[in-house]
């Protein structure tokens, strides 16, 4: 049972613990500004109270569509305060995807980051009757027809409330409990539509108090916040962990500033996702221990003492790697229908190649066909408006993961696979496309792969070569790089590249081996569909983009 009663009194308790403290700490102009929990939670209590006077009542939903911000966090806990739950919807989506969600969750009205989220809803507004109101966080132009109101404004609004506004928000923040929900999160979905996964105040509570026992984290951490928001991860670690802790959040401008933000800010933590570690490995995988040690300390600052990684599995050995370079590389694990963590290492325990432990509270057992099971507080609700889901997810009170995985017998998890990933070659072979991507990416001129081959003779993959090593050796070859249609066509590299692949494929059987491949000139794009906004591949969108390529590795 989580100590809090809602979210909402952790953070009135964190505001009112450490006051003057700084909360956030965000750049603008060019210039890093703090804000303290006080004025926080001032800035909170306004929208709130804003939110109020535009009608919003308990159980209502609004949504939240903007990159990473201050406000984005305010506007949550505001949201929450008036006991109604939020939708956030994930900044790269298509009007499309953001209709069908604001639909699909009844959503009343939304915020939204700029005019590129704005227009984003205007073009697709004939399709939301139902939208009420519209909040931009910066100054945005929108059709008539759905109320307009700025950040300031519904501060103004929420502020002309006075005292009444004050008590009925300590009257909704009383009425609220722990199965009471606090947020719908669309899935990202690689077939159809997403479904809305429910959380409540005590899945997201139970959660982050269960990982603040075992984080080591501190009112004198500064965490270095850079995954999106409208994911869970970041949600529940850099969002509700830190209240708990009284931690300062720093906020990167974006992906790209990641590093340069990092050695302005000297942070003491940074929860990321495998690929940027992956990223940061790459620059020093060629350097002497000695040397590599000491590029590492540059790029991470004098004050970090360790990087938390999830989403994905970590390679081992890249993991091995930081931690024998000074920094506790600690992996966890877990999905939106767990409020997200199930797993994870401790720093007196860590077990590379594994994501550690079931954190407390939670149980973790494996199916006869593999496949990881839990249960506990973190839990999901359910699946919104989705009965038949979420009976299939839910059985007995284990949630049923789709993930593949196995249990050691000190309780170490380690994830093999997606269950509903696996291959199935036309010789009945069932092959984990995630192993032989860690594979072929474990290659230093490989910097990206996906494998593909259900229903097919034999394993084929598409390959994103590291661009400066392979322009690199093309020169040294004496060929030049001929680029069409996105794939790199240079027989002399072709024949480098598959040399290297066979030579990995003597780790694994003949019928998982891969046998041809397509060698493509740019990464894996967002924009494309092909990652998620955490980095995640999505396989088979990646496929449908070359499908026609890899029919003809099957036809030749």
């Amino acid at each position: 049972m989580p100590a809090h009663p809602n979210l909402v009194a952790l953070h009135r308790q964190a505001a009112e613990r450490w006051g003057s403290a700084t909360a956030l700490r965000y750049r603008k102009y060019g210039l890093y500004h703090d804000l303290s929990w006080r004025d926080y939670r001032r800035q909170v209590e306004r929208a709130a109270a804003g939110l109020i006077d535009l009608g919003i009542a308990p159980g209502d939903r609004v949504a939240l569509l903007a990159a990473n911000c201050w406000q984005w966090l305010a506007a949550d806990v505001a949201i929450l305060a008036t006991g109604a739950a939020d939708v956030p919807l994930h900044a790269p989506l298509s009007p499309r995807q953001v209709e069908f969600q604001l639909q699909h969750s009844g959503a009343r009205g939304v915020f939204v980051g700029d005019q590129v989220q704005a227009d984003k809803i205007a073009a697709v507004l004939d399709l939301l009757p139902d939208l009420e109101f519209l909040i931009a966080i910066e100054p945005v132009q929108f059709p008539p027809g759905v109320e307009l109101i700025t950040w300031d404004g519904l501060q103004q609004r929420g502020h002309g409330c006075g005292t009444a506004g004050r008590q009925e928000l300590a009257r909704r923040e009383a009425a609220l409990g722990h199965t009471d929900l606090a947020t719908v999160i669309y899935t990202s979905g690689t077939t159809g539509n997403p479904k809305g996964v429910m959380l409540s105040h005590g899945n997201l509570l139970s959660n982050a108090e269960s990982m603040i026992e075992i984080s080591d984290t501190l009112s004198s951490d500064v965490l270095m916040s850079w995954l999106p928001y409208s994911h869970i991860y970041a949600r529940t670690v850099d969002h509700y962990l830190t209240m708990l802790a009284g931690t300062t959040i720093c906020l990167a401008e974006s992906p790209d500033t990641l590093l340069t933000n990092i050695a302005e800010a000297a942070p003491t933590w940074i929860t990321a996702v495998p690929r940027f570690y992956e990223k940061v490995w790459a620059q020093v995988a060629g350097l002497s221990p000695a040397e590599r040690g000491r590029e590492l300390r540059r790029l991470f600052g004098p004050r970090m003492t360790r990087l938390t990684s999830g989403g994905a599995p970590l390679p081992k050995s890249i993991a091995q790697g930081y931690i024998g370079a000074g920094f506790p590389m600690l992996e966890g694990y877990g999905l939106t229908e767990s409020s997200p963590v199930i797993s994870f290492n401790r720093f007196n325990s860590i077990r590379p190649g594994t994501v550690g432990r079931a954190i407390n509270g939670v149980e973790i057992r494996i199916a006869p066909d593999g496949e990881i099971l839990t249960r506990g507080p973190h839990v999901m609700l359910g699946y919104w408006r989705d009965e038949a889901a979420t009976a299939a997810a839910i059985v007995d009170g284990w949630l049923h993961t789709g993930d593949v995985g196995t249990l050691d017998a000190d309780g170490y998890l380690t994830i093999t696979d997606r269950k509903k990933d696996l291959i199935i070659t036309s010789g009945g072979k069932n092959i984990a496309p995630t192993e032989l991507e860690r594979l072929l990416t474990s290659d230093p001129y490989i910097d990206q792969a996906v494998v593909y081959g259900d229903a097919r003779p034999f394993v084929s993959a598409l390959i994103v070569p590291k661009a400066d090593l392979i322009q690199a050796q093309a020169a040294a070859l004496g060929c030049r790089l001929t680029i069409r249609d996105g794939i790199i066509e240079c027989e002399p590299i072709h024949s480098f590249i598959a040399a290297r692949i066979s030579y990995l494929m003597q780790a694994v059987s003949q019928p998982e081996q891969v046998r041809a491949f397509v060698l493509l000139a740019s990464p894996f794009q967002i924009d494309a569909g092909e990652l998620t906004a955490t980095f995640k591949v999505r396989r088979r969108q990646i496929v449908q983009n070359y499908q026609r390529h890899l029919e003809a590795l099957y036809a030749e």
